[in-house]
């Protein structure tokens, strides 16, 4: 019976292009396939170039583009591989694939990218004809020749998110993908006393490796925090601008939105959603049996549409009334709906910007957050640089990935012989190493570094 190996094809030591090959002998199958968030052209690819023969199959954790947004490119290199992901996914997919292809090609002419779009709409139909989508909890075969069988676990992250457990003889092998253990506002945490089975290799994500999170601050507090301050800024006539990720933080926000203006917490202003998040929301209706059971998802038609901000009379007249407005992109990328709004909300002193997700420091986001006030900004690609005037930039905890203990906790729960590190920064990965007790194997391979599993 051959080993097993692990190379991460992308994805490694870094957020970005997720992509994790597992092979024994001649077969290997891909966890994931994503594209990296900060590069451009090919270089945003895993390095599919290390594959030394066709993948048997790609299972796909969830829908977030940095886990399966090359999966089109793969399948048209490797057009007989077959893709597999909760059947949620399968239609988050669907959405956010077609929408990477418009974004890359405005993007290729804009930055004069000429390997952009780097698939068309015709590679994301046939990836999604392609794609099973399957049910939680529920073991298959992951191909005729192919020494695996997998399952999709409940991984609380976003809608159709899962770990992606693979059995073969003499070797069980978990793989978390992104994880949240704590209940959000339509989706239930990870439940660790699910996790019942003893496994040979964990694959973790390593997000919040690095992160100190204050005991105080619960998702409770921190809702409570955000309508507090929301109050503030509508009471003076000013408008909230809230840039949220498409898939997961848009939806979830927009409910805990409309829950608090019904409980009279926050006054009854317009609440306004963007195009790519209004399209996962469709899905998260479609599929509301995967949240939380006593949850109600508020119907999409009473959130307003935003328009057309790349048109400056739209966004003007956006900010000429009380109002709150979930927006792409979550960091505010530059040419995005959130920083097209953005740009012409810091010239004016009584609106606020409320970020609540994750911010890497090289984004937009960032930069705006930390600016002083009448620091310059860039908000367009060939844009002129925009005084910051506006004091009232704020961040509020929603993260949808696990901290740092409850990445412990999994560890523990599941007492690996093998922990392999990823989807982290290099001082996040390095802390869970360190702290990560018990385990006799510890891992943190680069990519194209294979690493040889024992169970």
């Amino acid at each position: 019976m051959s080993d097993i190996t692990f190379t991460p094809i992308g994805g490694a030591a870094e957020i970005g292009a997720n992509c994790f090959l597992i092979s024994r002998g001649n077969n290997g199958i891909l966890l994931d396939s994503g594209i990296h968030p900060k590069k451009e052209g090919r270089e945003a690819l895993p390095k599919f170039e290390l594959l030394q023969s066709p993948p048997e199959a790609v299972v796909v954790s969830h829908g977030h583009i940095d886990h399966c947004g090359s999966v089109p490119f793969l399948l048209r290199e490797f057009p007989a591989t077959p893709c597999y992901a909760t059947r949620p996914t399968v239609s988050i997919m669907d959405r956010m694939l077609h929408n990477s292809v418009s974004v890359m090609t405005t993007l290729g002419k804009e930055r004069n990218i000429p390997e952009y779009p780097l698939y068309t709409h015709s590679d994301v139909d046939y990836a999604i004809r392609q794609s099973a989508g399957m049910e939680y909890d529920r073991e298959f075969p992951v191909s005729a020749h192919c020494p695996f069988t997998a399952s999709f676990q409940h991984a609380g992250h976003v809608l159709g998110s899962a770990g992606i457990l693979l059995r073969a003889e003499g070797h069980t092998l978990y793989y978390t993908g992104d994880i949240c253990l704590t209940d959000q506002e339509l989706l239930g945490g990870l439940q660790i006393i699910d996790m019942d089975v003893h496994v040979d290799t964990l694959i973790i994500e390593s997000t919040r490796g690095a992160h100190l999170d204050d005991e105080e601050r619960t998702f409770t507090s921190e809702i409570r925090r955000f309508a507090e301050e929301a109050r503030k800024v509508l009471e003076k006539g000013g408008v909230v601008l809230v840039p949220a990720f498409a898939l997961g933080r848009t939806q979830e926000l927009l409910n805990i939105i409309d829950r608090l203006q019904a409980n009279g917490e926050l006054p009854q202003v317009p609440v306004f959603a963007s195009g790519l998040g209004r399209a996962i929301y469709e899905v998260y209706d479609k599929y509301t049996d995967y949240l939380r059971p006593e949850v109600s998802l508020s119907p999409l038609y009473q959130f307003e549409r935003i328009g057309d901000v790349w048109d400056p009379r739209v966004t003007r007249n956006l900010l000429k009334q009380a109002s709150i407005v979930v927006a792409t992109s979550g960091m505010l990328v530059e040419n995005t709906p959130s920083a097209m709004i953005a740009q012409e909300m810091v010239r004016h002193e009584h609106h606020g910007i409320f970020f609540v997700g994750y911010l890497d420091p090289d984004t937009l986001g960032y930069k705006l957050l930390h600016a002083n006030v009448d620091d310059k900004l860039v908000f367009q690609t060939g844009g002129n640089e925009v005084a910051v005037k506006l004091p009232n930039r704020q961040t509020f905890h929603f993260s949808a990935h696990a901290p740092r203990e409850d990445l412990q906790h999994v560890i523990d729960k599941t007492q690996p012989t093998n922990v392999i590190f990823v989807h982290g920064d290099p001082d996040a990965i390095e802390w869970l190493k360190a702290n990560c007790n018990g385990v006799p194997n510890k891992f943190a391979p680069d990519i194209g570094e294979s690493v040889t599993l024992h169970a």
